[in-house]
Protein backbone atom coordinates (compact mmCIF):
# COMPACT_ATOMS: atom_id res chain seq x y z
CA UNK A 1 0.00 0.00 0.00
CA UNK A 2 2.57 2.06 0.81
CA UNK A 3 4.72 1.16 -2.31
CA UNK A 4 1.64 2.14 -4.29
CA UNK A 5 1.20 5.52 -3.15
CA UNK A 6 4.84 6.56 -3.29
CA UNK A 7 5.31 5.16 -6.55
CA UNK A 8 1.58 7.12 -8.49
CA UNK A 9 3.73 10.48 -7.42
CA UNK A 10 6.90 9.03 -8.56
CA UNK A 11 5.97 7.52 -11.74
CA UNK A 12 3.11 10.56 -12.11
CA UNK A 13 6.54 13.07 -12.10
CA UNK A 14 8.31 11.10 -14.94
CA UNK A 15 5.32 11.18 -17.08
CA UNK A 16 5.00 14.65 -17.26
CA UNK A 17 8.58 14.80 -18.47
CA UNK A 18 7.84 11.55 -20.92
CA UNK A 19 5.04 13.39 -22.04
CA UNK A 20 6.58 16.68 -23.07
CA UNK A 21 8.92 14.90 -25.03
CA UNK A 22 6.72 12.92 -27.01
CA UNK A 23 4.24 16.02 -28.15
CA UNK A 24 7.26 17.84 -29.28
CA UNK A 25 9.14 15.12 -30.87
CA UNK A 26 7.37 15.74 -34.04
CA UNK A 27 8.90 12.56 -36.02
CA UNK A 28 12.33 13.84 -36.43
CA UNK A 29 13.88 11.39 -34.91
CA UNK A 30 16.34 11.34 -31.48
CA UNK A 31 19.98 12.70 -30.79
CA UNK A 32 22.36 9.99 -31.06
CA UNK A 33 23.33 8.03 -28.07
CA UNK A 34 20.66 9.48 -26.19
CA UNK A 35 16.51 9.59 -25.77
CA UNK A 36 15.99 13.17 -25.92
CA UNK A 37 13.58 13.87 -29.42
CA UNK A 38 14.65 15.91 -32.05
CA UNK A 39 12.56 18.98 -32.59
CA UNK A 40 12.18 22.45 -35.55
CA UNK A 41 10.97 24.69 -32.89
CA UNK A 42 12.93 25.78 -29.38
CA UNK A 43 11.48 24.58 -26.87
CA UNK A 44 12.19 26.39 -23.12
CA UNK A 45 10.79 24.38 -20.01
CA UNK A 46 11.36 25.35 -16.14
CA UNK A 47 9.29 22.84 -14.52
CA UNK A 48 9.21 19.01 -14.30
CA UNK A 49 5.61 18.91 -14.80
CA UNK A 50 3.58 19.29 -18.15
CA UNK A 51 1.62 21.63 -17.65
CA UNK A 52 3.83 23.98 -14.67
CA UNK A 53 1.85 23.22 -11.71
CA UNK A 54 4.03 22.20 -8.84
CA UNK A 55 5.01 19.09 -7.74
CA UNK A 56 2.96 17.27 -5.37
CA UNK A 57 2.99 16.73 -1.77
CA UNK A 58 1.78 13.38 -0.03
CA UNK A 59 -0.10 13.57 2.51
CA UNK A 60 -2.22 11.15 4.70
CA UNK A 61 -3.88 12.79 7.25
CA UNK A 62 -5.64 15.98 7.29
CA UNK A 63 -5.26 18.68 9.57
CA UNK A 64 -7.51 17.42 12.11
CA UNK A 65 -6.08 14.08 11.69
CA UNK A 66 -8.83 12.38 9.31
CA UNK A 67 -7.62 10.05 6.72
CA UNK A 68 -7.82 11.37 3.20
CA UNK A 69 -10.82 10.30 0.94
CA UNK A 70 -8.35 7.46 -1.12
CA UNK A 71 -5.47 7.57 0.92
CA UNK A 72 -4.08 4.08 2.04
CA UNK A 73 -2.83 4.23 6.12
CA UNK A 74 0.29 2.24 6.37
CA UNK A 75 0.54 -0.42 9.20
CA UNK A 76 0.63 1.21 12.47
CA UNK A 77 -1.34 -0.17 15.56
CA UNK A 78 -1.88 0.82 18.76
CA UNK A 79 1.64 0.14 20.41
CA UNK A 80 3.72 1.46 17.64
CA UNK A 81 1.62 4.83 17.19
CA UNK A 82 1.99 5.32 21.03
CA UNK A 83 5.76 5.10 20.55
CA UNK A 84 5.44 7.17 17.68
CA UNK A 85 3.21 10.26 20.03
CA UNK A 86 5.43 9.84 23.31
CA UNK A 87 8.45 10.89 21.05
CA UNK A 88 7.23 13.66 19.24
CA UNK A 89 5.87 14.63 22.80
CA UNK A 90 9.32 14.30 24.62
CA UNK A 91 10.87 16.64 22.06
CA UNK A 92 9.25 19.65 22.64
CA UNK A 93 9.55 18.88 26.65
CA UNK A 94 13.17 18.44 25.97
CA UNK A 95 13.33 21.29 24.36
CA UNK A 96 11.09 23.70 26.96
CA UNK A 97 13.34 23.30 29.45
CA UNK A 98 16.99 23.18 27.52
CA UNK A 99 16.23 26.42 26.43
CA UNK A 100 15.08 27.73 29.54
CA UNK A 101 18.39 26.20 30.87
CA UNK A 102 20.55 27.99 28.14
CA UNK A 103 18.80 31.19 29.23
CA UNK A 104 20.01 30.56 32.26
CA UNK A 105 23.79 30.57 31.11
CA UNK A 106 23.83 26.90 32.29
CA UNK A 107 24.61 25.78 28.92
CA UNK A 108 26.23 27.62 26.28
CA UNK A 109 24.01 27.27 23.66
CA UNK A 110 20.56 25.34 22.05
CA UNK A 111 18.36 24.18 18.99
CA UNK A 112 14.79 23.61 19.04
CA UNK A 113 12.82 20.87 16.88
CA UNK A 114 9.61 22.94 17.48
CA UNK A 115 7.34 22.05 14.69
CA UNK A 116 9.14 19.49 12.85
CA UNK A 117 8.88 16.55 15.61
CA UNK A 118 6.33 14.61 12.89
CA UNK A 119 9.64 14.71 10.49
CA UNK A 120 11.79 13.58 12.88
CA UNK A 121 10.23 10.73 14.60
CA UNK A 122 8.24 9.64 11.48
CA UNK A 123 11.26 9.19 9.56
CA UNK A 124 13.33 7.72 12.45
CA UNK A 125 10.39 5.01 12.85
CA UNK A 126 11.12 4.35 9.21
CA UNK A 127 14.70 4.21 9.30
CA UNK A 128 16.36 0.72 10.50
CA UNK A 129 18.00 0.82 13.76
CA UNK A 130 21.70 -0.22 12.15
CA UNK A 131 20.96 2.42 9.20
CA UNK A 132 24.10 5.27 9.07
CA UNK A 133 22.14 8.40 9.54
CA UNK A 134 24.16 11.52 9.09
CA UNK A 135 22.65 14.40 10.67
CA UNK A 136 22.38 18.32 10.95
CA UNK A 137 21.43 19.67 14.26
CA UNK A 138 17.47 18.97 14.60
CA UNK A 139 18.02 14.97 14.84
CA UNK A 140 18.10 14.27 18.16
CA UNK A 141 14.34 12.82 18.10
CA UNK A 142 16.26 9.72 15.72
CA UNK A 143 18.60 9.26 18.57
CA UNK A 144 15.63 8.87 21.16
CA UNK A 145 13.71 6.84 19.18
CA UNK A 146 16.81 4.62 18.73
CA UNK A 147 17.01 4.58 22.47
CA UNK A 148 19.55 7.56 23.58
CA UNK A 149 19.11 7.90 26.99
CA UNK A 150 18.11 11.18 28.78
CA UNK A 151 21.08 11.60 30.76
CA UNK A 152 23.67 11.12 27.10
CA UNK A 153 21.39 13.85 26.41
CA UNK A 154 22.14 15.73 29.10
CA UNK A 155 26.19 14.61 29.18
CA UNK A 156 26.37 16.21 25.56
CA UNK A 157 24.61 19.33 26.42
CA UNK A 158 26.46 20.13 29.27
CA UNK A 159 29.50 18.85 28.03
CA UNK A 160 30.40 16.90 31.69
CA UNK A 161 32.32 14.20 32.30
CA UNK A 162 30.14 11.33 30.62
CA UNK A 163 30.23 13.12 27.41
CA UNK A 164 31.61 11.14 24.83
CA UNK A 165 33.22 14.21 23.45
CA UNK A 166 34.35 15.35 26.81
CA UNK A 167 32.70 18.83 26.28
CA UNK A 168 34.69 19.49 23.00
CA UNK A 169 31.15 19.95 20.97
CA UNK A 170 28.38 22.50 21.00
CA UNK A 171 25.59 21.46 22.60
CA UNK A 172 23.31 19.20 20.59
CA UNK A 173 26.40 17.61 18.08
CA UNK A 174 25.59 14.20 19.35
CA UNK A 175 27.63 11.49 18.24
CA UNK A 176 26.60 7.87 19.22
CA UNK A 177 27.99 5.06 17.01
CA UNK A 178 26.74 2.27 18.88
CA UNK A 179 22.87 3.92 17.48
CA UNK A 180 24.77 4.08 13.77
CA UNK A 181 24.43 8.17 14.14
CA UNK A 182 27.78 9.83 12.86
CA UNK A 183 29.28 12.81 14.59
CA UNK A 184 27.30 16.21 14.11
CA UNK A 185 29.42 19.00 12.75
CA UNK A 186 28.43 22.86 12.84
CA UNK A 187 29.55 23.86 8.91
CA UNK A 188 26.93 23.62 7.03
CA UNK A 189 26.18 20.71 4.63
CA UNK A 190 29.21 18.80 5.08
CA UNK A 191 27.27 15.85 6.16
CA UNK A 192 25.77 15.41 2.90
CA UNK A 193 28.78 14.76 0.32
CA UNK A 194 29.69 12.57 3.54
CA UNK A 195 26.59 10.20 3.18
CA UNK A 196 26.96 9.46 -0.44
CA UNK A 197 30.13 8.05 0.67
CA UNK A 198 29.39 6.32 3.79
CA UNK A 199 26.47 4.66 1.10
CA UNK A 200 28.96 4.33 -1.28
CA UNK A 201 31.34 1.84 1.14
CA UNK A 202 27.96 0.25 2.54
CA UNK A 203 27.31 -1.02 -1.33
CA UNK A 204 31.22 -2.47 -0.95
CA UNK A 205 30.63 -3.99 2.00
CA UNK A 206 28.79 -7.86 1.31
CA UNK A 207 27.10 -8.19 4.79
CA UNK A 208 25.50 -4.45 4.45
CA UNK A 209 24.92 -4.48 1.04
CA UNK A 210 21.53 -5.84 1.13
CA UNK A 211 20.54 -4.39 4.56
CA UNK A 212 21.75 -0.51 5.08
CA UNK A 213 21.57 2.64 3.62
CA UNK A 214 22.93 5.91 4.79
CA UNK A 215 20.20 8.69 5.75
CA UNK A 216 21.12 12.10 5.67
CA UNK A 217 19.23 15.08 7.11
CA UNK A 218 19.38 18.49 6.41
CA UNK A 219 17.33 21.96 5.70
CA UNK A 220 16.91 23.58 2.54
CA UNK A 221 19.36 25.98 3.43
CA UNK A 222 22.03 23.44 3.44
CA UNK A 223 20.53 22.51 0.10
CA UNK A 224 21.96 26.35 -1.24
CA UNK A 225 25.62 24.72 -0.77
CA UNK A 226 27.98 23.03 -3.36
CA UNK A 227 28.12 20.40 -0.84
CA UNK A 228 24.37 19.46 -1.71
CA UNK A 229 25.44 19.05 -5.81
CA UNK A 230 28.67 17.24 -5.00
CA UNK A 231 26.57 14.85 -2.66
CA UNK A 232 23.83 14.15 -4.94
CA UNK A 233 26.14 13.89 -8.09
CA UNK A 234 28.11 11.49 -6.61
CA UNK A 235 25.58 9.37 -4.83
CA UNK A 236 23.56 9.01 -8.08
CA UNK A 237 26.86 8.63 -10.21
CA UNK A 238 28.51 5.61 -8.41
CA UNK A 239 25.50 4.70 -7.88
CA UNK A 240 24.80 4.54 -3.59
CA UNK A 241 21.91 3.44 -1.96
CA UNK A 242 21.77 7.51 0.33
CA UNK A 243 18.47 8.57 1.38
CA UNK A 244 18.45 12.81 1.50
CA UNK A 245 15.86 14.03 3.62
CA UNK A 246 15.45 17.07 3.58
CA UNK A 247 13.60 19.51 6.36
CA UNK A 248 12.17 22.55 4.24
CA UNK A 249 11.04 24.38 7.26
CA UNK A 250 10.71 27.93 5.16
CA UNK A 251 13.42 29.32 6.87
CA UNK A 252 17.53 29.28 6.55
CA UNK A 253 17.78 31.00 9.69
CA UNK A 254 16.19 34.25 8.62
CA UNK A 255 16.22 34.24 4.90
CA UNK A 256 12.74 32.64 4.11
CA UNK A 257 12.62 30.00 1.27
CA UNK A 258 11.07 32.39 -1.06
CA UNK A 259 14.34 34.17 -1.35
CA UNK A 260 16.73 31.51 -1.17
CA UNK A 261 15.74 29.71 -4.68
CA UNK A 262 13.73 30.17 -7.67
CA UNK A 263 11.98 27.30 -8.55
CA UNK A 264 9.72 24.03 -7.32
CA UNK A 265 11.52 23.51 -3.71
CA UNK A 266 14.31 21.06 -3.69
CA UNK A 267 12.29 18.15 -5.05
CA UNK A 268 12.97 19.85 -8.33
CA UNK A 269 16.75 18.85 -8.26
CA UNK A 270 16.59 15.60 -8.15
CA UNK A 271 15.22 14.43 -11.58
CA UNK A 272 18.14 17.17 -12.31
CA UNK A 273 19.92 13.88 -11.12
CA UNK A 274 18.26 11.28 -12.01
CA UNK A 275 17.17 9.82 -8.76
CA UNK A 276 13.83 9.13 -7.43
CA UNK A 277 12.69 12.17 -5.78
CA UNK A 278 9.11 12.85 -3.69
CA UNK A 279 7.56 15.49 -1.74
CA UNK A 280 5.83 14.98 1.60
CA UNK A 281 3.63 16.45 3.87
CA UNK A 282 6.34 16.89 6.75
CA UNK A 283 3.33 17.30 9.43
CA UNK A 284 1.99 14.18 9.28
CA UNK A 285 3.66 11.75 10.99
CA UNK A 286 2.01 8.96 8.97
CA UNK A 287 2.73 10.41 5.52
CA UNK A 288 6.43 10.82 6.71
CA UNK A 289 6.47 7.14 8.16
CA UNK A 290 5.05 5.74 4.74
CA UNK A 291 7.45 7.86 2.34
CA UNK A 292 10.39 7.00 3.70
CA UNK A 293 9.69 3.36 4.14
CA UNK A 294 8.85 3.33 0.43
CA UNK A 295 12.20 5.44 -0.23
CA UNK A 296 14.23 3.06 1.89
CA UNK A 297 13.08 0.40 0.08
CA UNK A 298 13.90 1.95 -3.22
CA UNK A 299 17.41 2.46 -2.03
CA UNK A 300 18.14 -0.97 -0.87
CA UNK A 301 16.43 -2.22 -3.76
CA UNK A 302 18.03 -0.14 -6.72
CA UNK A 303 21.47 0.71 -4.82
CA UNK A 304 20.97 4.40 -5.68
CA UNK A 305 20.32 7.81 -4.15
CA UNK A 306 16.70 9.02 -3.34
CA UNK A 307 15.47 12.51 -2.66
CA UNK A 308 12.67 13.30 -0.37
CA UNK A 309 11.51 16.58 0.77
CA UNK A 310 9.66 16.91 3.99
CA UNK A 311 7.72 20.46 4.00
CA UNK A 312 6.95 21.46 7.33
CA UNK A 313 7.39 25.22 9.47
CA UNK A 314 10.00 25.87 12.08
CA UNK A 315 7.91 26.89 14.46
CA UNK A 316 11.19 27.89 16.88
CA UNK A 317 13.83 30.05 16.63
CA UNK A 318 16.86 29.05 14.61
CA UNK A 319 18.91 28.48 17.83
CA UNK A 320 19.18 30.56 20.70
CA UNK A 321 21.33 32.85 19.10
CA UNK A 322 18.73 33.95 17.03
CA UNK A 323 15.11 35.46 17.18
CA UNK A 324 13.04 35.04 14.50
CA UNK A 325 10.34 37.79 15.23
CA UNK A 326 12.93 40.35 13.93
CA UNK A 327 12.44 38.52 10.33
CA UNK A 328 8.96 36.79 10.64
CA UNK A 329 5.68 38.05 12.25
CA UNK A 330 4.74 36.65 15.44
CA UNK A 331 0.90 36.31 14.47
CA UNK A 332 2.47 34.22 12.03
CA UNK A 333 4.58 31.96 13.62
CA UNK A 334 1.17 31.44 15.87
CA UNK A 335 -1.65 31.00 13.39
CA UNK A 336 0.73 27.86 12.11
CA UNK A 337 1.06 26.34 15.46
CA UNK A 338 -2.75 26.32 16.23
CA UNK A 339 -3.64 25.48 12.56
CA UNK A 340 -1.16 22.79 11.25
CA UNK A 341 0.54 21.42 14.48
CA UNK A 342 2.24 17.88 13.75
CA UNK A 343 1.76 17.03 17.18
CA UNK A 344 -1.84 17.85 17.81
CA UNK A 345 -3.17 16.57 14.44
CA UNK A 346 -1.47 12.86 14.96
CA UNK A 347 -3.55 13.22 18.81
CA UNK A 348 -6.61 13.53 16.82
CA UNK A 349 -5.81 10.47 14.75
CA UNK A 350 -5.20 8.18 17.74
CA UNK A 351 -8.22 9.62 19.42
CA UNK A 352 -10.56 8.91 16.48
CA UNK A 353 -9.15 5.60 16.94
CA UNK A 354 -9.90 5.27 20.49
CA UNK A 355 -6.01 4.68 21.54
CA UNK A 356 -5.95 8.22 23.39
CA UNK A 357 -7.92 10.40 25.59
CA UNK A 358 -7.48 13.26 27.78
CA UNK A 359 -6.23 11.14 31.29
CA UNK A 360 -3.48 9.52 29.09
CA UNK A 361 -2.36 12.91 28.15
CA UNK A 362 -1.97 14.45 31.29
CA UNK A 363 -0.30 11.36 32.33
CA UNK A 364 2.13 11.36 29.51
CA UNK A 365 3.51 14.81 29.53
CA UNK A 366 3.49 14.97 33.48
CA UNK A 367 5.93 11.78 33.22
CA UNK A 368 7.89 13.46 30.64
CA UNK A 369 8.70 16.04 32.12
CA UNK A 370 9.37 14.04 35.36
CA UNK A 371 11.97 12.00 33.22
CA UNK A 372 13.51 15.26 31.75
CA UNK A 373 14.07 17.30 34.91
CA UNK A 374 15.23 14.26 36.64
CA UNK A 375 18.16 14.08 34.04
CA UNK A 376 18.81 17.48 33.86
CA UNK A 377 19.20 17.66 37.55
CA UNK A 378 21.75 14.69 37.65
CA UNK A 379 23.99 16.11 34.69
CA UNK A 380 23.89 19.87 36.57
CA UNK A 381 25.60 17.79 39.71
CA UNK A 382 28.27 16.12 37.54
CA UNK A 383 31.81 17.41 37.30
CA UNK A 384 33.24 18.45 33.79
CA UNK A 385 36.10 16.37 32.42
CA UNK A 386 39.81 17.10 34.13
CA UNK A 387 41.09 20.11 32.46
CA UNK A 388 44.09 18.40 31.04
CA UNK A 389 41.21 16.85 28.85
CA UNK A 390 41.39 20.47 26.82
CA UNK A 391 44.77 19.72 25.02
CA UNK A 392 44.07 15.69 24.20
CA UNK A 393 42.23 14.15 21.65
CA UNK A 394 43.19 16.60 19.09
CA UNK A 395 46.16 14.90 17.09
CA UNK A 396 46.95 11.68 16.52
CA UNK A 397 50.60 10.25 17.06
CA UNK A 398 53.64 13.04 18.29
CA UNK A 399 51.79 16.10 19.88
CA UNK A 400 52.55 18.89 17.61
CA UNK A 401 54.50 22.41 19.65
CA UNK A 402 51.41 24.64 19.39
CA UNK A 403 49.28 21.87 21.69
CA UNK A 404 52.32 21.92 24.01
CA UNK A 405 52.79 25.95 23.96
CA UNK A 406 49.05 26.26 24.86
CA UNK A 407 49.00 23.82 27.81
CA UNK A 408 52.02 25.58 29.34
CA UNK A 409 50.47 28.92 28.64
CA UNK A 410 47.43 28.07 30.29
CA UNK A 411 49.43 26.58 33.51
CA UNK A 412 51.09 30.10 33.74
CA UNK A 413 47.80 31.63 34.25
CA UNK A 414 46.57 29.51 36.43
CA UNK A 415 49.26 29.70 38.44
CA UNK A 416 48.91 33.71 38.10
CA UNK A 417 45.05 34.11 38.54
CA UNK A 418 43.31 30.45 39.43
CA UNK A 419 43.73 30.74 43.51
CA UNK A 420 43.43 34.45 43.64
CA UNK A 421 40.97 35.87 41.08
CA UNK A 422 37.19 34.39 42.19
CA UNK A 423 35.78 34.66 38.23
CA UNK A 424 38.60 31.91 37.67
CA UNK A 425 37.82 29.86 40.64
CA UNK A 426 34.06 29.38 40.14
CA UNK A 427 34.87 28.05 37.09
CA UNK A 428 37.52 25.82 37.80
CA UNK A 429 35.42 24.38 40.82
CA UNK A 430 33.22 22.79 37.76
CA UNK A 431 35.90 20.64 36.74
CA UNK A 432 37.79 17.69 38.03
CA UNK A 433 40.51 17.69 40.50
CA UNK A 434 39.36 21.88 40.45
CA UNK A 435 42.19 21.94 37.46
CA UNK A 436 45.07 20.60 39.81
CA UNK A 437 45.67 17.72 37.02
CA UNK A 438 47.41 20.51 34.60
CA UNK A 439 49.24 21.74 37.28
CA UNK A 440 50.75 18.85 38.84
Amino acid sequence: MIRQAAAAILSGQRRSLASVARASANHHGYLPNTHSPIVAKPHFFNSVTEDGQQIPTYRVLDGTGKPLDGAELPEVNETLAHKLYENMQLLPTLDNILYNVQRQGKISFYMTSYGEEATIIGSAAALDMEDEVLGQYREMGVLLWRGYTLDKVMAQCFGHSEDLGKGKQMPVHFTAPEHHFHTISSPLGTQIPQAAGVAYALRRTPERRSRSIAACYFGEGAASEGDFHAGLLLASTIPSPALFIVRNNGFAISTPSTEQFYGDGIASRGPGYGIDTIRVDGNDVLAVLAAVKEARRRCLEQGRAVLLEAMTYRVGHHSTSDDSFAYRARSEVEDRKRIDNPITRFRLFMESQGWWNAEREEDLKARLKADVLKAFKRAESMPRCELKELFADVYGGEEPWNIKAQREELKGLLRKYGDSWEPWQTELAKFKNKGRDLLD
